[in-house]
Parts: C-alpha cells; structure tokens; sequence
C-alpha cells in the first residue's frame, strides 16, 4: 500500500503566495492541483489504474466533493470527513460561527462575481447524473464548524443522481456520530475506530475494485 499527500495550491505548506494561489477567484487550482497528483500517481505507476482512494476532511471534503464531480473516473473511492460541501448556502448563513471570518478565503456569496465563482466548484450545487465512484462520507451531530445537514444533504442528492456501474462495488455510505463534534469521537479508543473503520473501508473498496 502506498499512501500519498498532496500539497496543492491553498495550503498553507509552502507559504502565503502558494495559499493565496488557491484561495478565492483561484481556488479552482486546488482541485486541479489534486487532479494531477492523482493522474500522476497512475501515470508512474504508484498505483494500479483502478485502486486509488482519496481522503479529505472538512474543507478538504469540499476538496473530495469537488473532485469527485470534476473527475469521477479518476478516484475508485471517496473518504469525505465532516465535508464542507454545501459552499453557497452555508456562506450565505452569517449566523453560523465560520461564515464571516472564511469570507477571504471563499469570498462572500452576496456578491455577485464572489457567487458566479463558487457556483463553479461548489461540490452540492455541481452535483449531475453521472456514474460516481464508492464514496464514504462521515460525520458528526455536535459538530459546530461544518453542520450535519451538509453532508446529509449532499448524499441524499448524491443517492437521487448516481448512476452505479454496480451497486455492490460502488457504495454510497453514510455513516453518523451521534455523540462527536468536528474532530470526530474524543475517547482514545473510539478515536482508533473510527480510523480503523476508514482503513478497513478503503482496503474493501480496492479488492472489489481488484
């Protein structure tokens, strides 16, 4: 098993000209930059063509959504934690604690040329018929930062618009902590779970996939 990350434009890694390269009316060079880590992962045959899973959690879940929309063929399953995939709406909530102070990160909906821009990416809103990868996505009741009905909503849309090359291989899970908040189940032991959960999901996703 190989497992790889990828810094791409709007991290914070390589310093404030590589975050603002992928932040606001650039914030499309964060999901290319992945794309092509993805392509080059197969292309030098890191992994075969069919056995790639990728995991982001939070607004690397709106990493993953976005992703996934942009090229499903590419990934064969889709780990998304606590994703931040509903960008317009929640954006547009400044009653929630993260909306006003994530506006110089991805812009403020209420403004036009800020909205046409999100609409590009936001990983509900670009939501299509088309067939999907195995995706698992994970959340939390309690969680005060990306809210539950994000993700809940997204899958149900998810549900309505996939179409399964088979069911059986490419599962659309959803999985919710009732008693957690952002960072997932705080008791050491549940913690290693919940991360075993994940391992375990991706590891039966590549042998179906096999």
């Amino acid at each position: 098993m190989v497992y790889a990350l990828a810094h791409i434009r709007g991290g914070g890694d390589l310093g404030k000209k590589w975050h603002d390269a992928g932040r606001m009316k650039n914030k499309m060079n964060t999901f290319t930059d992945f794309i092509a880590c993805g392509e080059f992962l197969k292309h030098e045959k890191y992994c075969a063509p069919n056995r790639l899973v990728i995991q982001g959690g939070s607004a690397g879940g709106l990493l993953m959504g976005a992703v996934t929309n942009l090229r499903p063929d590419l990934w064969t399953g889709v780990l998304a934690q606590v994703p931040f995939v509903d960008v317009i709406n929640t954006m547009l909530d400044e009653s929630l604690p993260l909306t006003v102070g994530e506006f110089e990160e991805w812009g403020n909906p209420k403004i036009r040329e800020h909205y046409e821009y999100m609409k590009t990416y936001c990983p509900y809103t670009n939501l299509a018929p088309r067939p999907y990868p195995a995706i698992l996505v994970r959340t939390a009741l309690n969680d005060s930062q990306v809210m539950y009905w994000e993700p809940a909503k997204w899958v149900a849309r998810l549900r309505a618009l996939d179409i399964p090359l088979d069911a059986a291989r490419d599962p659309l899970l959803f999985k919710i902590n009732m008693a957690a908040g952002h960072g997932g189940a705080s008791g050491r032991y549940d913690f290693l779970r919940e991360i075993a959960f994940d391992y375990a999901w991706s590891l039966t996703v590549v042998g179906r996939a096999a």
